[in-house]
Formats: structure tokens, C-alpha cells, sequence
């Protein structure tokens, strides 16, 4: 999830290793704490989220909250989440093609692919030899040639799976280790605290065997107290042919061999064995909703399908399926109508699957969503279920109740906006999803970037991210199964379907409350510009609204039946 430009700004030093942030980070402290959070307004909103009250209401996505959270099920979704939690995934490889037949299989299975109101399309595009992890270890060697194993996998489900980064190549070397590019000798192993990528190239001229990394950011501590982080192995990826072994381990096992290395001489052996699958054409896999009214017009959310993680993005994955199904199921049983509009759910490769499918669709899109990493446990990883707005005002002027995340912001311009109500909708999604359970704490915060949602943004088309963050093992070999909260997980998937929902299917009196909603926001938004005497930010929000009510007008009103 969430590809991006990294600054390699150094924060601190933990244990020898640095912990960097994602680009434009502030530090640890970036979220507000539970007792940080500003007092909502609006007696009519149930306490839990941070960001512009919303009124109470059945109309919009309330109108199918409570059928969408009966019809979901979560021990479903969890067993598909379990299944791509298996596999290390990369675009093409065996674990990715496993996925995406268990995919297709259960749709189909669902009535896509045979009912004319739910088709089932798998577009192949580019030839591709999908990369596979098959084995790897890291073994210190005595002086008599003992070896002592200290990381090993050998399996595509293992915990230590991400020793190698995608792209690695396979082989054995023997070699001195070494913590300092400068150290380098012919033969020798270095390990270092940054991205793997021009040090390799650098430690390849010098004449390393092999370079492992070990890399954390600031986000990436046990927000327990604890020291989990440590057992952390990142996952990152080394462009395909380097012949320089390349590979990634964890802090504990730095820090064992330095301090043996302050003792002498210090040898290791690093194995890696890896596979390319049969050369096939990329597929990626779309089922479709087809709507009553306006069919040629659609909503369509991605799941992406690569990274070994299970937060990231099995959770994602599993979360769509069932809510594809889900929705569909419900339609058949006539417990919901056909939306006027089509709803469509998209699985494949991160950012490529929307390009992908923003060339094949002949239908035109009115909004986008894109689900990723939507099944993070609170309690286990620290994250929080969050809705990222698409670019507005608020990613210009930061101002509370808003906040970015440790993701980090991307600068936006005002030429980059594309006022709708589609981020107004998510929340009163996630609202009425917390009404419907007693309670749910949330968060919004501007825009960032880093999913599938730049895709539909690039082109025009309004488009948020649910996610959960800050959550202290993404990207890393930490999360797994055991990190995924499937009732999260079932409530963010209803608050993505019933925002999907609202915008395909319009109904008389949501609009009423759209406006209701957003003279909220605007109370919100204008006082805290006042407050803070920014004037721009205060005209850039008028006009904001201006826009977005004649975007709400135009499409979130019923369809008028030819």
C-alpha cells in the first residue's frame, strides 16, 4: 500500500539503526491522542470522530447501512483474508495468480459472470514472469565452520518472509560482515540501517557479496511500550537483475552481530533461492453491479492485490470480496433494489488495476474509492480506521480538526482540486455505520496520497482512500493474520459500500441531508480559518463549497427514468 517518494531524513538513532520518516512526516506526535481530540460541536453526533460533525438521518448512506452490515459476513471474509495472507504476492507471481483465481472462483460462484446485472471481467494486459520468494537464511559461521541459524524461511507463508525484497536475486556467499559502506572488502556482507538501491550498487563496486538492510521509519515502534519493532524485517523490493544478493533482517539480528562484531571478526552466510513463474499476461479482475437506470455510469472501488502483508492489503482484498458479494446477494434477495447507477469492484496490481481499468471500462465514472489496508486491530497495531479526503482546502491550510497522518502530506495546489461531495458522503458513511454499532471511533485527514485513489484523481475523477493507520508493522514482516480485526474490517467495508451505494443510487431527501452535512463542514472549516486569521484558507473553503453543492446537485439526486 501507499507507494511513495521517501525524504531520507534521519530522526534518531534506536539500537544503531535509523528510524526515518515518510515523506513530509512531523514526528510521532502527528496523530492526536484520544484526550487531543477537539470536542465535537454537534450534540447530534455520537462521540468518535474527529473531523466536521454530521447530522443524524436515514437518507443517504444510512439508507443502507443496517442491511449491508446483516448481510456481511465477517468469518467469510476472514477466510479469504487467511487464504492471501498464505502468499507473498507480486504482480504475476504464483501467490498473485492464486488470489486472483480465488477471486474470480468466488464471484462466480456469487452469480458474477452469469447473471446480465453481474458481469465478471478479467482483463489480461502485459506479458509478465512473476518474482517468487522460495527460501532464504542468515547463518553466522564459527571459526571451526559451525553455523547458527539466525533468520530463516522456506516457505511463502513464513514469518520471515520479507528477508527477501522483491526483485532479489538467488545465491550463496560466505563473507566477513561488515555496518560501514566505507569497510567494504571483496567478499564481504554489509549491513546497514538504509533503503537498499544505490548502496547496493555502491557496496556491489566495492566489491560486497551481498548487502542486507535494515530499515525502520518513526512510526514503526512498538506502540505498546514494548519492543516488537525489533523482530521487525521490512519489505521493499531491489530492481529485477541485480546481481549483488540483496536482502533484508531484522534489529535484533543487527544488533547480535554487532556486538560480536566488537569482539573480532565476524563471519555469516547468506542463502537465497528465488523463481520466476511462467511468463502470462497480468490480469486483473473486475465484477460489476450493473446499475438499473444509468448503467454506463459507475462507482467503481479497488482492492489491491500485491504486498505480502496481511493488514496490507489482504484485508483489503477479503473485505471487497465479501462486500461484492454481500451486495450482490442482497440484491438477489431483493433486500436491496438495483442501484440506478453500477457499482464495480476492482482487483489486481496497486495503481496499474485502476489505470487498467479506467482504459477497458466503456462506463463512465462518477466517483472512486480504494480499500486498503482496512482490517488493522487498534489494539494490536496502534491504527486507526481513517478516511482520507481527495484534495481540497484542507491539504493547502492544515487546520484542526484536521491533521496528517506520519504518512506524510503531498504538496496540493488549488488547480489540483475537484470539489464533489464524495469525501462528505464517506463520513457520513462512517457515521451512520457508528450509530448503527453504539459507537465507533474514526478519523479523517487531508489528502496524502499513495493508493489507488491518485489514479482516478489524475483523471479528473473525485476519489477517497479507507485506511487504517498509524500501524506500527506495515510494510514489515509483522503483519499478519493475527494483526486483523475482522469486525473493523466488516465496518469500514460497509461504510465503503454504503458511500458507493449513496452516490450510485440517489434517493429523494438526501440531498437534504448532503446540505445539512455540509453547512456542518462549513461551520467547521470557516471557524477555524477565522480563528486562525487565514484569510486564504477562509476563501478557498467558500469557494469549495460553492462548487460542491452543485456537484451534489447534479449527481446526487434521483435519476429521472428515461
Amino acid at each position: 500500500m501507499r507507494n511513495s517518494l521517501l525524504l531520507p531524513i534521519l530522526l534518531a538513532l534506536l539500537l544503531g539503526t535509523a528510524f526515518v520518516p515518510e515523506r513530509g512526516a512531523r514526528g510521532s506526535d502527528d496523530t492526536p491522542t484520544p484526550s487531543d481530540t477537539p470536542k465535537d460541536p454537534s450534540p447530534k453526533e455520537p462521540a468518535g470522530h474527529t473531523g466536521p460533525a454530521t447530522p443524524a438521518g436515514s437518507a443517504g448512506p444510512a439508507r443502507v447501512v443496517s442491511t449491508l452490515l446483516a448481510a456481511y459476513r465477517p468469518e467469510t471474509a476472514g477466510e479469504h483474508i487467511a487464504f492471501v495472507d498464505r502468499f507473498y504476492r507480486e504482480p504475476g507471481n504464483d501467490g498473485y495468480n492464486a488470489v486472483l483465481d480465488r477471486v474470480i472462483e468466488t464471484l462466480r460462484a456469487a452469480g458474477f459472470g452469469s447473471d446480465p446485472g453481474r458481469t465478471l471481467a478479467v482483463v489480461e494486459t502485459r506479458e509478465t514472469t512473476g518474482w517468487n520468494p522460495v527460501r532464504a537464511s542468515l547463518e553466522l559461521v564459527a571459526e571451526d565452520g559451525t553455523k547458527t541459524p539466525l533468520l530463516a524461511f522456506d516457505a511463502t507463508d513464513d514469518r520471515h518472509r520479507t528477508m527477501l525484497p522483491t526483485g532479489a536475486t538467488g545465491g550463496e556467499v560466505t563473507g566477513t560482515v561488515v555496518f560501514r559502506l566505507e569497510d567494504v572488502t571483496p567478499g564481504s556482507i554489509l549491513i546497514f540501517g538504509g533503503p537498499l538501491g544505490r548502496t547496493a550498487r555502491q557496496a556491489e563496486a566495492r566489491g560486497a557479496a551481498a548487502i542486507l538492510s535494515v530499515r525502520l521509519r518513526s512510526f514503526h515502534r512498538d506502540p505498546s511500550g514494548g519492543d516488537r519493532h525489533l523482530d521487525a524485517i521490512p519489505y521493499g523490493r531491489v530492481s529485477r537483475g541485480m546481481t549483488i544478493l540483496c536482502g533484508q533482517i531484522s534489529m535484533r539480528v543487527q544488533d547480535q552481530l554487532r556486538a560480536l562484531a566488537e569482539k573480532g571478526p565476524v563471519r555469516a552466510r547468506w542463502f537465497a533461492e528465488v523463481k520466476e513463474s511462467e511468463k502470462k499476461k497480468l490480469r486483473t479482475v473486475v465484477a460489476t453491479i450493473v446499475g438499473a437506470k444509468e448503467p454506463g455510469e459507475v462507482v467503481p472501488i479497488a482492492g489491491h492485490v500485491q504486498e505480502p502483508g496481511a493488514v496490507d492489503n489482504a484485508s483489503g482484498v477479503g473485505g471487497l470480496l465479501e462486500l461484492a458479494t454481500s451486495m450482490a446477494g442482497a440484491i438477489a434477495e431483493k433486500r436491496l433494489p438495483v442501484p440506478q447507477r453500477s457499482i464495480a469492484f476492482v482487483w489486481g496490481n496497486e495503481m496499474e488495476q485502476s489505470r487498467v481499468y479506467l482504459e477497458h471500462t466503456e462506463r463512465t465514472p462518477i466517483a472512486a474509492l480504494s480499500a486498503d489496508m482496512i482490517g488493522a486491530s487498534r489494539a494490536k497495531t496502534g491504527a486507526l480506521p481513517l478516511l482520507e479526503r481527495d484534495p481540497d482546502p484542507g491539504a493547502v491550510h492544515v487546520l484542526p480538526p484536521d491533521a496528517h497522518t506520519p504518512w506524510g502530506a503531498t504538496p496540493v495546489r488549488e488547480s489540483s482540486f475537484r470539489p464533489s461531495g464524495l469525501s462528505m458522503v464517506a463520513r457520513l458513511a462512517l457515521r451512520d455505520v457508528a450509530r448503527s454499532v453504539g459507537g465507533w471511533e474514526t478519523r479523517e485527514h487531508p489528502y496524502e496520497g499513495g493508493s489507488d485513489h491518485d489514479i482516478f484523481l489524475r483523471q479528473g475523477i473525485p476519489s477517497i482512500l479507507f485506511w487504517c493507520f498509524t500501524d506500527f508493522a506495515y510494510h514489515t514482516s509483522l503483519d499478519r493474520l493475527e494483526h486483523v480485526d475482522l469486525e473493523v474490517t466488516k465496518r469500514l467495508s460497509v461504510a465503503i459500500g454504503a458511500t458507493a451505494w449513496a452516490i450510485a443510487d440517489p434517493a429523494e431527501g438526501d440531498l437534504a441531508r448532503y446540505r445539512q452535512a455540509l453547512t456542518l463542514d462549513r461551520e467547521t472549516r470557516l471557524t477555524a480559518a477565522r480563528t486562525a486569521k487565514n484569510a486564504a484558507a477562509e476563501k478557498l473553503w467558500q469557494k469549495w463549497y460553492e462548487q460542491v453543492d452543485t456537484w451534489c446537485a447534479r449527481h446526487l439526486t434521483p435519476i429521472e427514468t428515461p
